[in-house]
């Protein structure tokens, strides 16, 4: 089978879609063999990146994420530039499905030569991106896409992860979102680099007063020695207005900010952020469900704090550790 992976690396570093996308389905799968497979192919691909340009999206329910992702893809596409999409939908509680319809939302973009499209279950996971998205963005990288566009569930103030793993955050609102941006703003709001107001051609007025809002909001939040001042747009997916505005903010951010210090701070944190899920898993193997839930029931029940109940774990854990 490691003759099989190089392979796919070597097609996937050639730029081929149907390696990218057999790659993204390795990557994403839970068996554990496929996991080894995986780890492999990235280390094949290791220090294989280009020069692309990360941009996370988010927004508010109904502000035309996909719409604008779209008019955003076409419009680099159009001048050459290729264009990957991750598109993480929401997986459902009680099954685990997902509709992932963000390629019928996007029609223009899906056929376009220089783009792709690749729509992921969120599997549960939060902050608004998909369990494997970093990995996923790697293989992009690699295959060799100037942008990657990542565009998040959309649930409001949670969708913070696609911030720490993208080199641009951008935050899409409406003309009449003053209720909607009081309650996110001191949320996503902090972290964003560039605020849009989409749908600016249905009332136009309310647009301008909305944009003029959201500056004075990353004013108030933004610190005084920050690297960026976060800026405030209005655009229209559907007229294509601002849209051009939007890329040039991107690329005056991208020469204006160190995206590798970012980037180099940002691994860290992945790397901490699956440190701690790999301690979880393994003392949760070593003590056992059953020692867990007894001791959970017993903070529940009152008999112990949250805090005493952990300390028995942990206690409990050193001795067999030490055994």
């Amino acid at each position: 089978m490691t003759t099989g992976i190089a392979e796919l690396a070597d097609a996937l570093l050639a730029g081929q879609r149907r390696a990218l996308a057999k790659a993204i389905t390795l990557a994403e799968s839970t068996r554990p063999e496929h996991e080894g497979q995986a780890q492999h192919l990235l280390t094949l691909l290791q220090g294989r990146a280009g020069k692309t340009i990360r941009v996370g999206l988010t927004g508010v329910p109904g502000v035309g994420k996909s719409t604008f992702i779209e008019a955003l893809g076409v419009h680099l596409a159009d001048q050459g530039q290729r264009v990957a999409v991750l598109a993480v939908d929401p997986s459902s509680a009680r099954t685990g499905g997902s509709i992932m319809g963000d390629k019928t939302r996007m029609p223009r973009l899906t056929v376009h030569p220089n783009a792709f499209i690749r729509p992921s279950p969120s599997g549960g996971t939060l902050g608004g991106v998909a369990r494997r998205t970093r990995e996923t963005m790697l293989l992009c990288e690699a295959a060799g896409y100037d942008v990657l566009l990542v565009e998040t569930v959309g649930v409001g103030q949670s969708e913070t992860h696609v911030a720490g793993m993208t080199d641009l955050f951008v935050l899409l609102t409406l003309p009449n979102a003053g209720d909607e941006l009081q309650g996110i703003k001191r949320g996503i709001m902090e972290l964003a680099d560039i605020c849009v107001v989409n749908k600016a051609d249905t009332n136009p007025q309310a647009a301008v007063r909305a944009q003029t809002e959201l500056r004075t909001a990353l004013t108030l939040l933004t610190p005084h020695d920050a690297p960026w001042r976060p800026v405030a747009l209005k655009a229209s997916a559907l007229t294509g207005e601002g849209i051009p505005e939007l890329w040039a903010k991107v690329q005056q951010y991208a020469a204006h900010v160190d995206l590798n210090a970012k980037r180099y701070q940002q691994t860290a944190g992945w790397f901490d952020e699956l440190l701690r899920e790999a301690a979880w898993r393994e003392f949760q193997r070593q003590t056992g469900t059953e020692v867990i839930h007894r001791a959970r029931q017993a903070v529940q029940s009152g008999d112990l704090t949250a805090v005493q109940g952990v300390e028995k774990l942990l206690a409990s854990h050193r001795e067999t550790a030490s055994v």
